[in-house]
């Protein structure tokens, strides 16, 4: 018996697709005249059939968890007339793997949940799927978005990348780079600085556990694909690039909070090297999910990422009640560096910093930022990705004020932050492409915007953020209302585009 549960409530639950894009007439403020033309598009889960799906059998119990909902697209389109006036639409579309439109046509749920349960319900579950639609588990597309020369991606690491008509926002088919790579691909690929070459990776659950590929900058070659012979799956969401090497996080599961991340968990590669030619760095436990930059500094290799002792992932663990366990994971202490064993503040990250020698082997870690907040999805302009850049942006909560939701911006180790209590955010902060970028740096930053989705009441707001390198105001130069509830998501872009979308 499958039934839905009633876990995909409030800002969780989906909605409608809209059909085609619609004018947004609702902008208070204005829209500055050199802002680029484009989409702002963000991606997360919108599950089919009105919700999270769970099953009851002889086996025992099997369900979904809340990242598993099919892929949704919301994009914004600014376009700019002859005139200079500023015309805003908005569209949304689920993205339409083979799973979602086999599902769509039998006009029902299919697919048996098979992440989380009793384990004889969930192996019960692999092995009908497999027996019924030949695929263990539905593909969901609901991550991220990404371009790669001229084209548009949405992903999941569970599989391969579907190509988007960015205008329509068609699901067009799957990406394999013409039938060369046919196994997952990750969430967060990059693309290599001056050559424009994507880095991506592949885990899975069976061998080889990882792979890494370098596609060619006409997206239309896998130059390189090797093997890392890791003897276990791990968690690996998110990858580095320099200008001459790949940056590999391997960060394992583990329920056992003692032995978490123990070993050598951060591998650095040149672009085009093999498993023997990965140097593999002992780092204090902890749990990385995204970075924000990699990059070269003479003979060591740095990378900045948000940190955290522990992973959310796993579950329950050091035999507390599950509530309990991600209570004390979020509770804030200021001691949590200083006391590895404790569950208190597990889960809350920071910006990081890792200096890897590649001549000594030697590791130097530093905190980069205070214990008063945690923060995660960060984001920098993408054009200075893999050389050494000046500021980085995040999204954050203040323990020290309720939960309160906001952005941060960091040059060095200054912290600039601002409050926002009335209103939840939905997403990471975007930045659009600034037209004064160097390979060294980022400069004129002033010129530069975040866009970042906030939720008030049942309205999505998008706030356009004028960002200065001295000051960052809490006032938004623009405020869109949607015509439509973007539920929680995950990551998104804001892909420059000449006239995306004429008004209707």
């Amino acid at each position: 018996m499958i039934v839905v549960s009633t876990f995909w409530q409030s800002n969780f639950a989906p909605v409608e697709e809209m059909g085609e894009a619609v004018l947004v007439s609702n902008v208070n403020g204005a829209i500055p005249d050199d802002f680029p033309e484009g989409v702002y598009i963000r991606n997360g889960p919108n599950p089919l059939f009105g919700g999270l799906k769970s099953t009851n059998s002889m086996f025992g119990r099997s369900s979904h968890i809340w990242v598993e909902g099919e892929g949704m697209l919301h994009a914004v389109y600014f376009n700019k007339d002859s005139g200079g006036s500023w015309t805003i639409c908005y569209n949304n579309r689920h993205v339409q793997t083979e799973t979602f439109k086999l599902e769509r046509g039998r006009q029902k749920p299919s697919f048996l949940p098979a992440i989380k349960g009793n384990s004889p319900a969930i192996l019960s579950a692999f092995i009908l799927n497999m027996l019924r639609f030949g695929k263990i588990n539905k593909y969901i597309s609901n991550t991220n978005v990404f371009e790669h020369s001229g084209k548009f991606y949405s992903i999941a690491e569970s599989d391969l990348p579907q190509e988007i008509d960015i205008v329509t926002l068609e699901t067009l088919g799957n990406w394999d780079i013409n039938g060369a790579w046919k196994r997952p691909f990750t969430s967060h690929p990059k693309k290599a600085p001056v050559t424009g070459e994507m880095l991506i990776m592949g885990v899975d659950a069976k061998k080889p556990f990882f792979e890494l590929g370098v596609i060619s900058a006409d997206g239309k070659r896998l130059l390189h694909k090797v093997d890392l012979n890791l003897s276990r799956c791990s968690l690996c969401h998110d990858i580095g690039v320099t200008q001459r090497y790949n940056v590999i996080i391997d960060f394992p599961l583990t329920l056992d909070l003692n032995r978490l991340i123990r070993g050598r968990p951060i591998g650095v590669m040149p672009r085009y090297g093999d498993a023997n030619s990965v140097c593999w760095f002992d780092v204090k436990r902890s749990s990385a999910f995204h970075v924000f930059n990699c990059f070269e500094d003479g003979d060591e290799v740095i990378m900045w990422a948000c940190r955290a002792r522990g992973s959310i992932i796993p579950g329950p663990d050091l035999g507390l009640e599950k509530h309990e366990w991600f209570s004390r994971g979020f509770k804030h202490t200021r001691s949590v560096e200083n006391n590895s064993d404790n569950p208190d503040g597990l889960f809350f990250s920071r910006a990081y910093e890792w200096r890897l020698n590649m001549t000594t082997g030697e590791v130097v870690e530093r905190n980069l930022t205070g214990t008063e907040f945690s923060m995660d999805f960060p984001m920098i302009n993408e054009n200075v990705m893999g050389v050494k850049n000046q500021y980085g942006y995040s999204q954050v909560v203040d323990s020290t004020a309720s939960s309160t939701s906001g952005m941060a911006k960091y040059r060095g180790l200054a912290k600039l932050y601002f409050e926002e209590p009335e209103l939840g955010s939905s997403a990471e902060p975007l930045l659009s492409p600034s037209s004064e970028v160097s390979m060294k740096m980022m400069v004129g930053s002033s010129d530069s915007y975040t866009m970042k989705t906030l939720m008030y009441l049942s309205c999505l707001i998008l706030q356009v953020y004028r960002v200065d390198t001295k000051k960052f105001s809490s006032e938004p130069v623009a405020t869109i209302t949607l015509p439509r509830r973007v539920p929680y998501g995950f990551h998104g872009a804001f892909m420059p585009l000449s006239s995306p979308r004429s008004t209707r």
